[in-house]
């Protein structure tokens, strides 16, 4: 534990863009694949649960907080973590989890590659991306990737996954039902495009985002995954609940499928009103809303 420096009783709410949460019985900070192997030894050994933390997107972490390890995942030069080679026909990218995916953005988009326009703006990191299939604009992580490498926790071994056996479904993948596969890093291909084009396209979703989404207040982000026929924000709008507050939470009158932290809100709050609009959804048209958030608890 010590050799580790594992901090104790660290506020969650510090970590998540929710800023909600209460403390971590433990807290380490993992600056490389290595810190993270190390640190996933160490839980094992002491038998303590654990989660992996990257930005703290898309998580809602308990007011009583975790009882076990959280890892988070931050690197301190990531320009170690990230490397392109440009000598094939598409240049391919190798990347390490703990790499925001704002910076991947703009990294990328420096060198003319494109594919990555559409995450302009999500505050999350490649693993997180990768993990949930992170998409926008009708886009996803998936159509980038072509291996995952991750550890096996059960043997403590990493292997190499390739797009296909990563299982990729709307926001979802391997990694959320194999809680023993922690992604590591990735190989991503892209295609060279227009520096002009590119950074035009990019600006454009950055603009639709700060136009239609809260921005001004802390959030996960989107709170349910969409309908295959109608967007979650739009069945929550149709329930009339906009606007609607539960404590200092509130759903986002801007967008429906946002609940946004007014002033310290409690997860208790946020959990009132995301029961409030599934309730409301399945009794108005039959459709379960399913949570594209995670739960910290």
């Amino acid at each position: 534990m010590k050799s580790l420096k594992f901090k104790k009783n660290v506020q969650l709410k510090n970590y998540t863009t929710f800023k909600i949460g209460g403390p971590a019985k433990y807290f380490y900070i993992a600056k490389t694949a290595n810190d993270l192997i190390k640190a996933i030894k160490a839980v094992k050994e002491l038998g303590l649960d654990f989660f992996i933390l990257g930005k703290g997107s898309n998580i809602l972490a308990a007011d009583k907080g975790y009882d076990g390890l959280v890892i988070k995942i931050q690197s301190p030069n990531y320009s170690k973590l990230f490397q392109i080679k440009t000598k094939f026909q598409n240049p391919k990218i190798y990347v390490e989890a703990g790499m925001p995916l704002s910076l991947l953005v703009s990294k990328t988009a420096e060198k003319g590659l494109t594919g990555m326009e559409w995450a302009i703006g999500i505050p999350g990191t490649v693993g997180g991306a990768i993990r949930g299939n992170a998409g926008a604009f009708e886009q996803s992580i998936s159509d980038i990737v072509k291996k995952v490498k991750c550890l096996d926790i059960k043997n403590l071994e990493s292997k190499t996954l390739k797009n296909k056996d990563c299982k990729f479904k709307y926001r979802d993948s391997i990694f959320k039902h194999k809680k023993n596969l922690i992604i590591l890093s990735a190989e991503i291909e892209m295609k060279k495009g227009d520096k002009k084009e590119i950074r035009k396209r990019a600006m454009e979703n950055l603009k639709w985002r700060k136009h239609n989404q809260p921005l001004d207040f802390p959030s996960a982000g989107s709170i349910f995954q969409n309908h295959k026929r109608h967007s979650a924000g739009w069945l929550i709008e149709q329930c009339g609940l906009k606007g609607k507050k539960a404590g200092k939470a509130q759903i986002s009158k801007k967008h429906a499928n946002f609940i946004v932290n007014l002033d310290n809100a409690k997860a208790e709050d946020v959990l009132k009103l995301i029961n409030l609009a599934k309730k409301k959804v399945k009794q108005k048209f039959g459709i379960e809303l399913k949570e594209e958030i995670e739960y910290l608890e």
